[in-house]
């Protein structure tokens, strides 16, 4: 388990990392192209969620990421010899605090990677780590004898 929390933590890091260096960077609402018709870097200040859904819901945001922690942390106990489900689980701990973070911070989430053969949000390296997580999570559970 403490090599699960120091993956989260360097994740952790690495987000709020690049975050730090768009903002730094690239004024706010403006892009970089990174690779001609596939990702660019665009500084955005979100602050819903995917879509911009409930902008500007704080407080909620603020009682859902305290649950989802408390119960992420229960799961990584509950779990911690399931290797596949503590991955899923250290990518979504790690997603979870980056974006947290930023909205305790700031009150808002900073975005930056956007996609540009296909209309999707943009999103941040939190974003990833939790989408990638619950992907490994559904995977695993399926793959569950029991």
């Amino acid at each position: 388990m403490v090599i699960s929390l120091l993956l989260a933590l360097v994740l952790v890091a690495l987000d709020q990392l690049v975050k730090h260096w768009v903002v730094a960077t690239i004024s706010l609402g403006a892009s970089k192209t990174v690779l001609p018709g596939v990702l660019a870097l665009t500084n955005l200040h979100n602050t819903g969620a995917a879509w911009s859904m409930l902008s500007g819901q704080q407080g909620f945001f603020v009682l859902i990421t305290v649950a989802a922690l408390a119960i992420i942390g229960y799961l990584m106990v509950r779990w911690r010899h399931q290797r596949s489900l503590m991955i899923g689980l250290t990518l979504i701990l790690a997603g979870t605090l980056g974006n947290f973070i930023d909205r305790l911070a700031h009150g808002y989430v900073v975005d930056m990677f956007e996609t540009l053969f296909v209309s999707f949000p943009v999103f941040n390296v939190a974003d990833s780590c939790l989408t990638i997580g619950v992907l490994i999570l559904i995977i695993a559970i399926l793959r569950e004898d029991d």
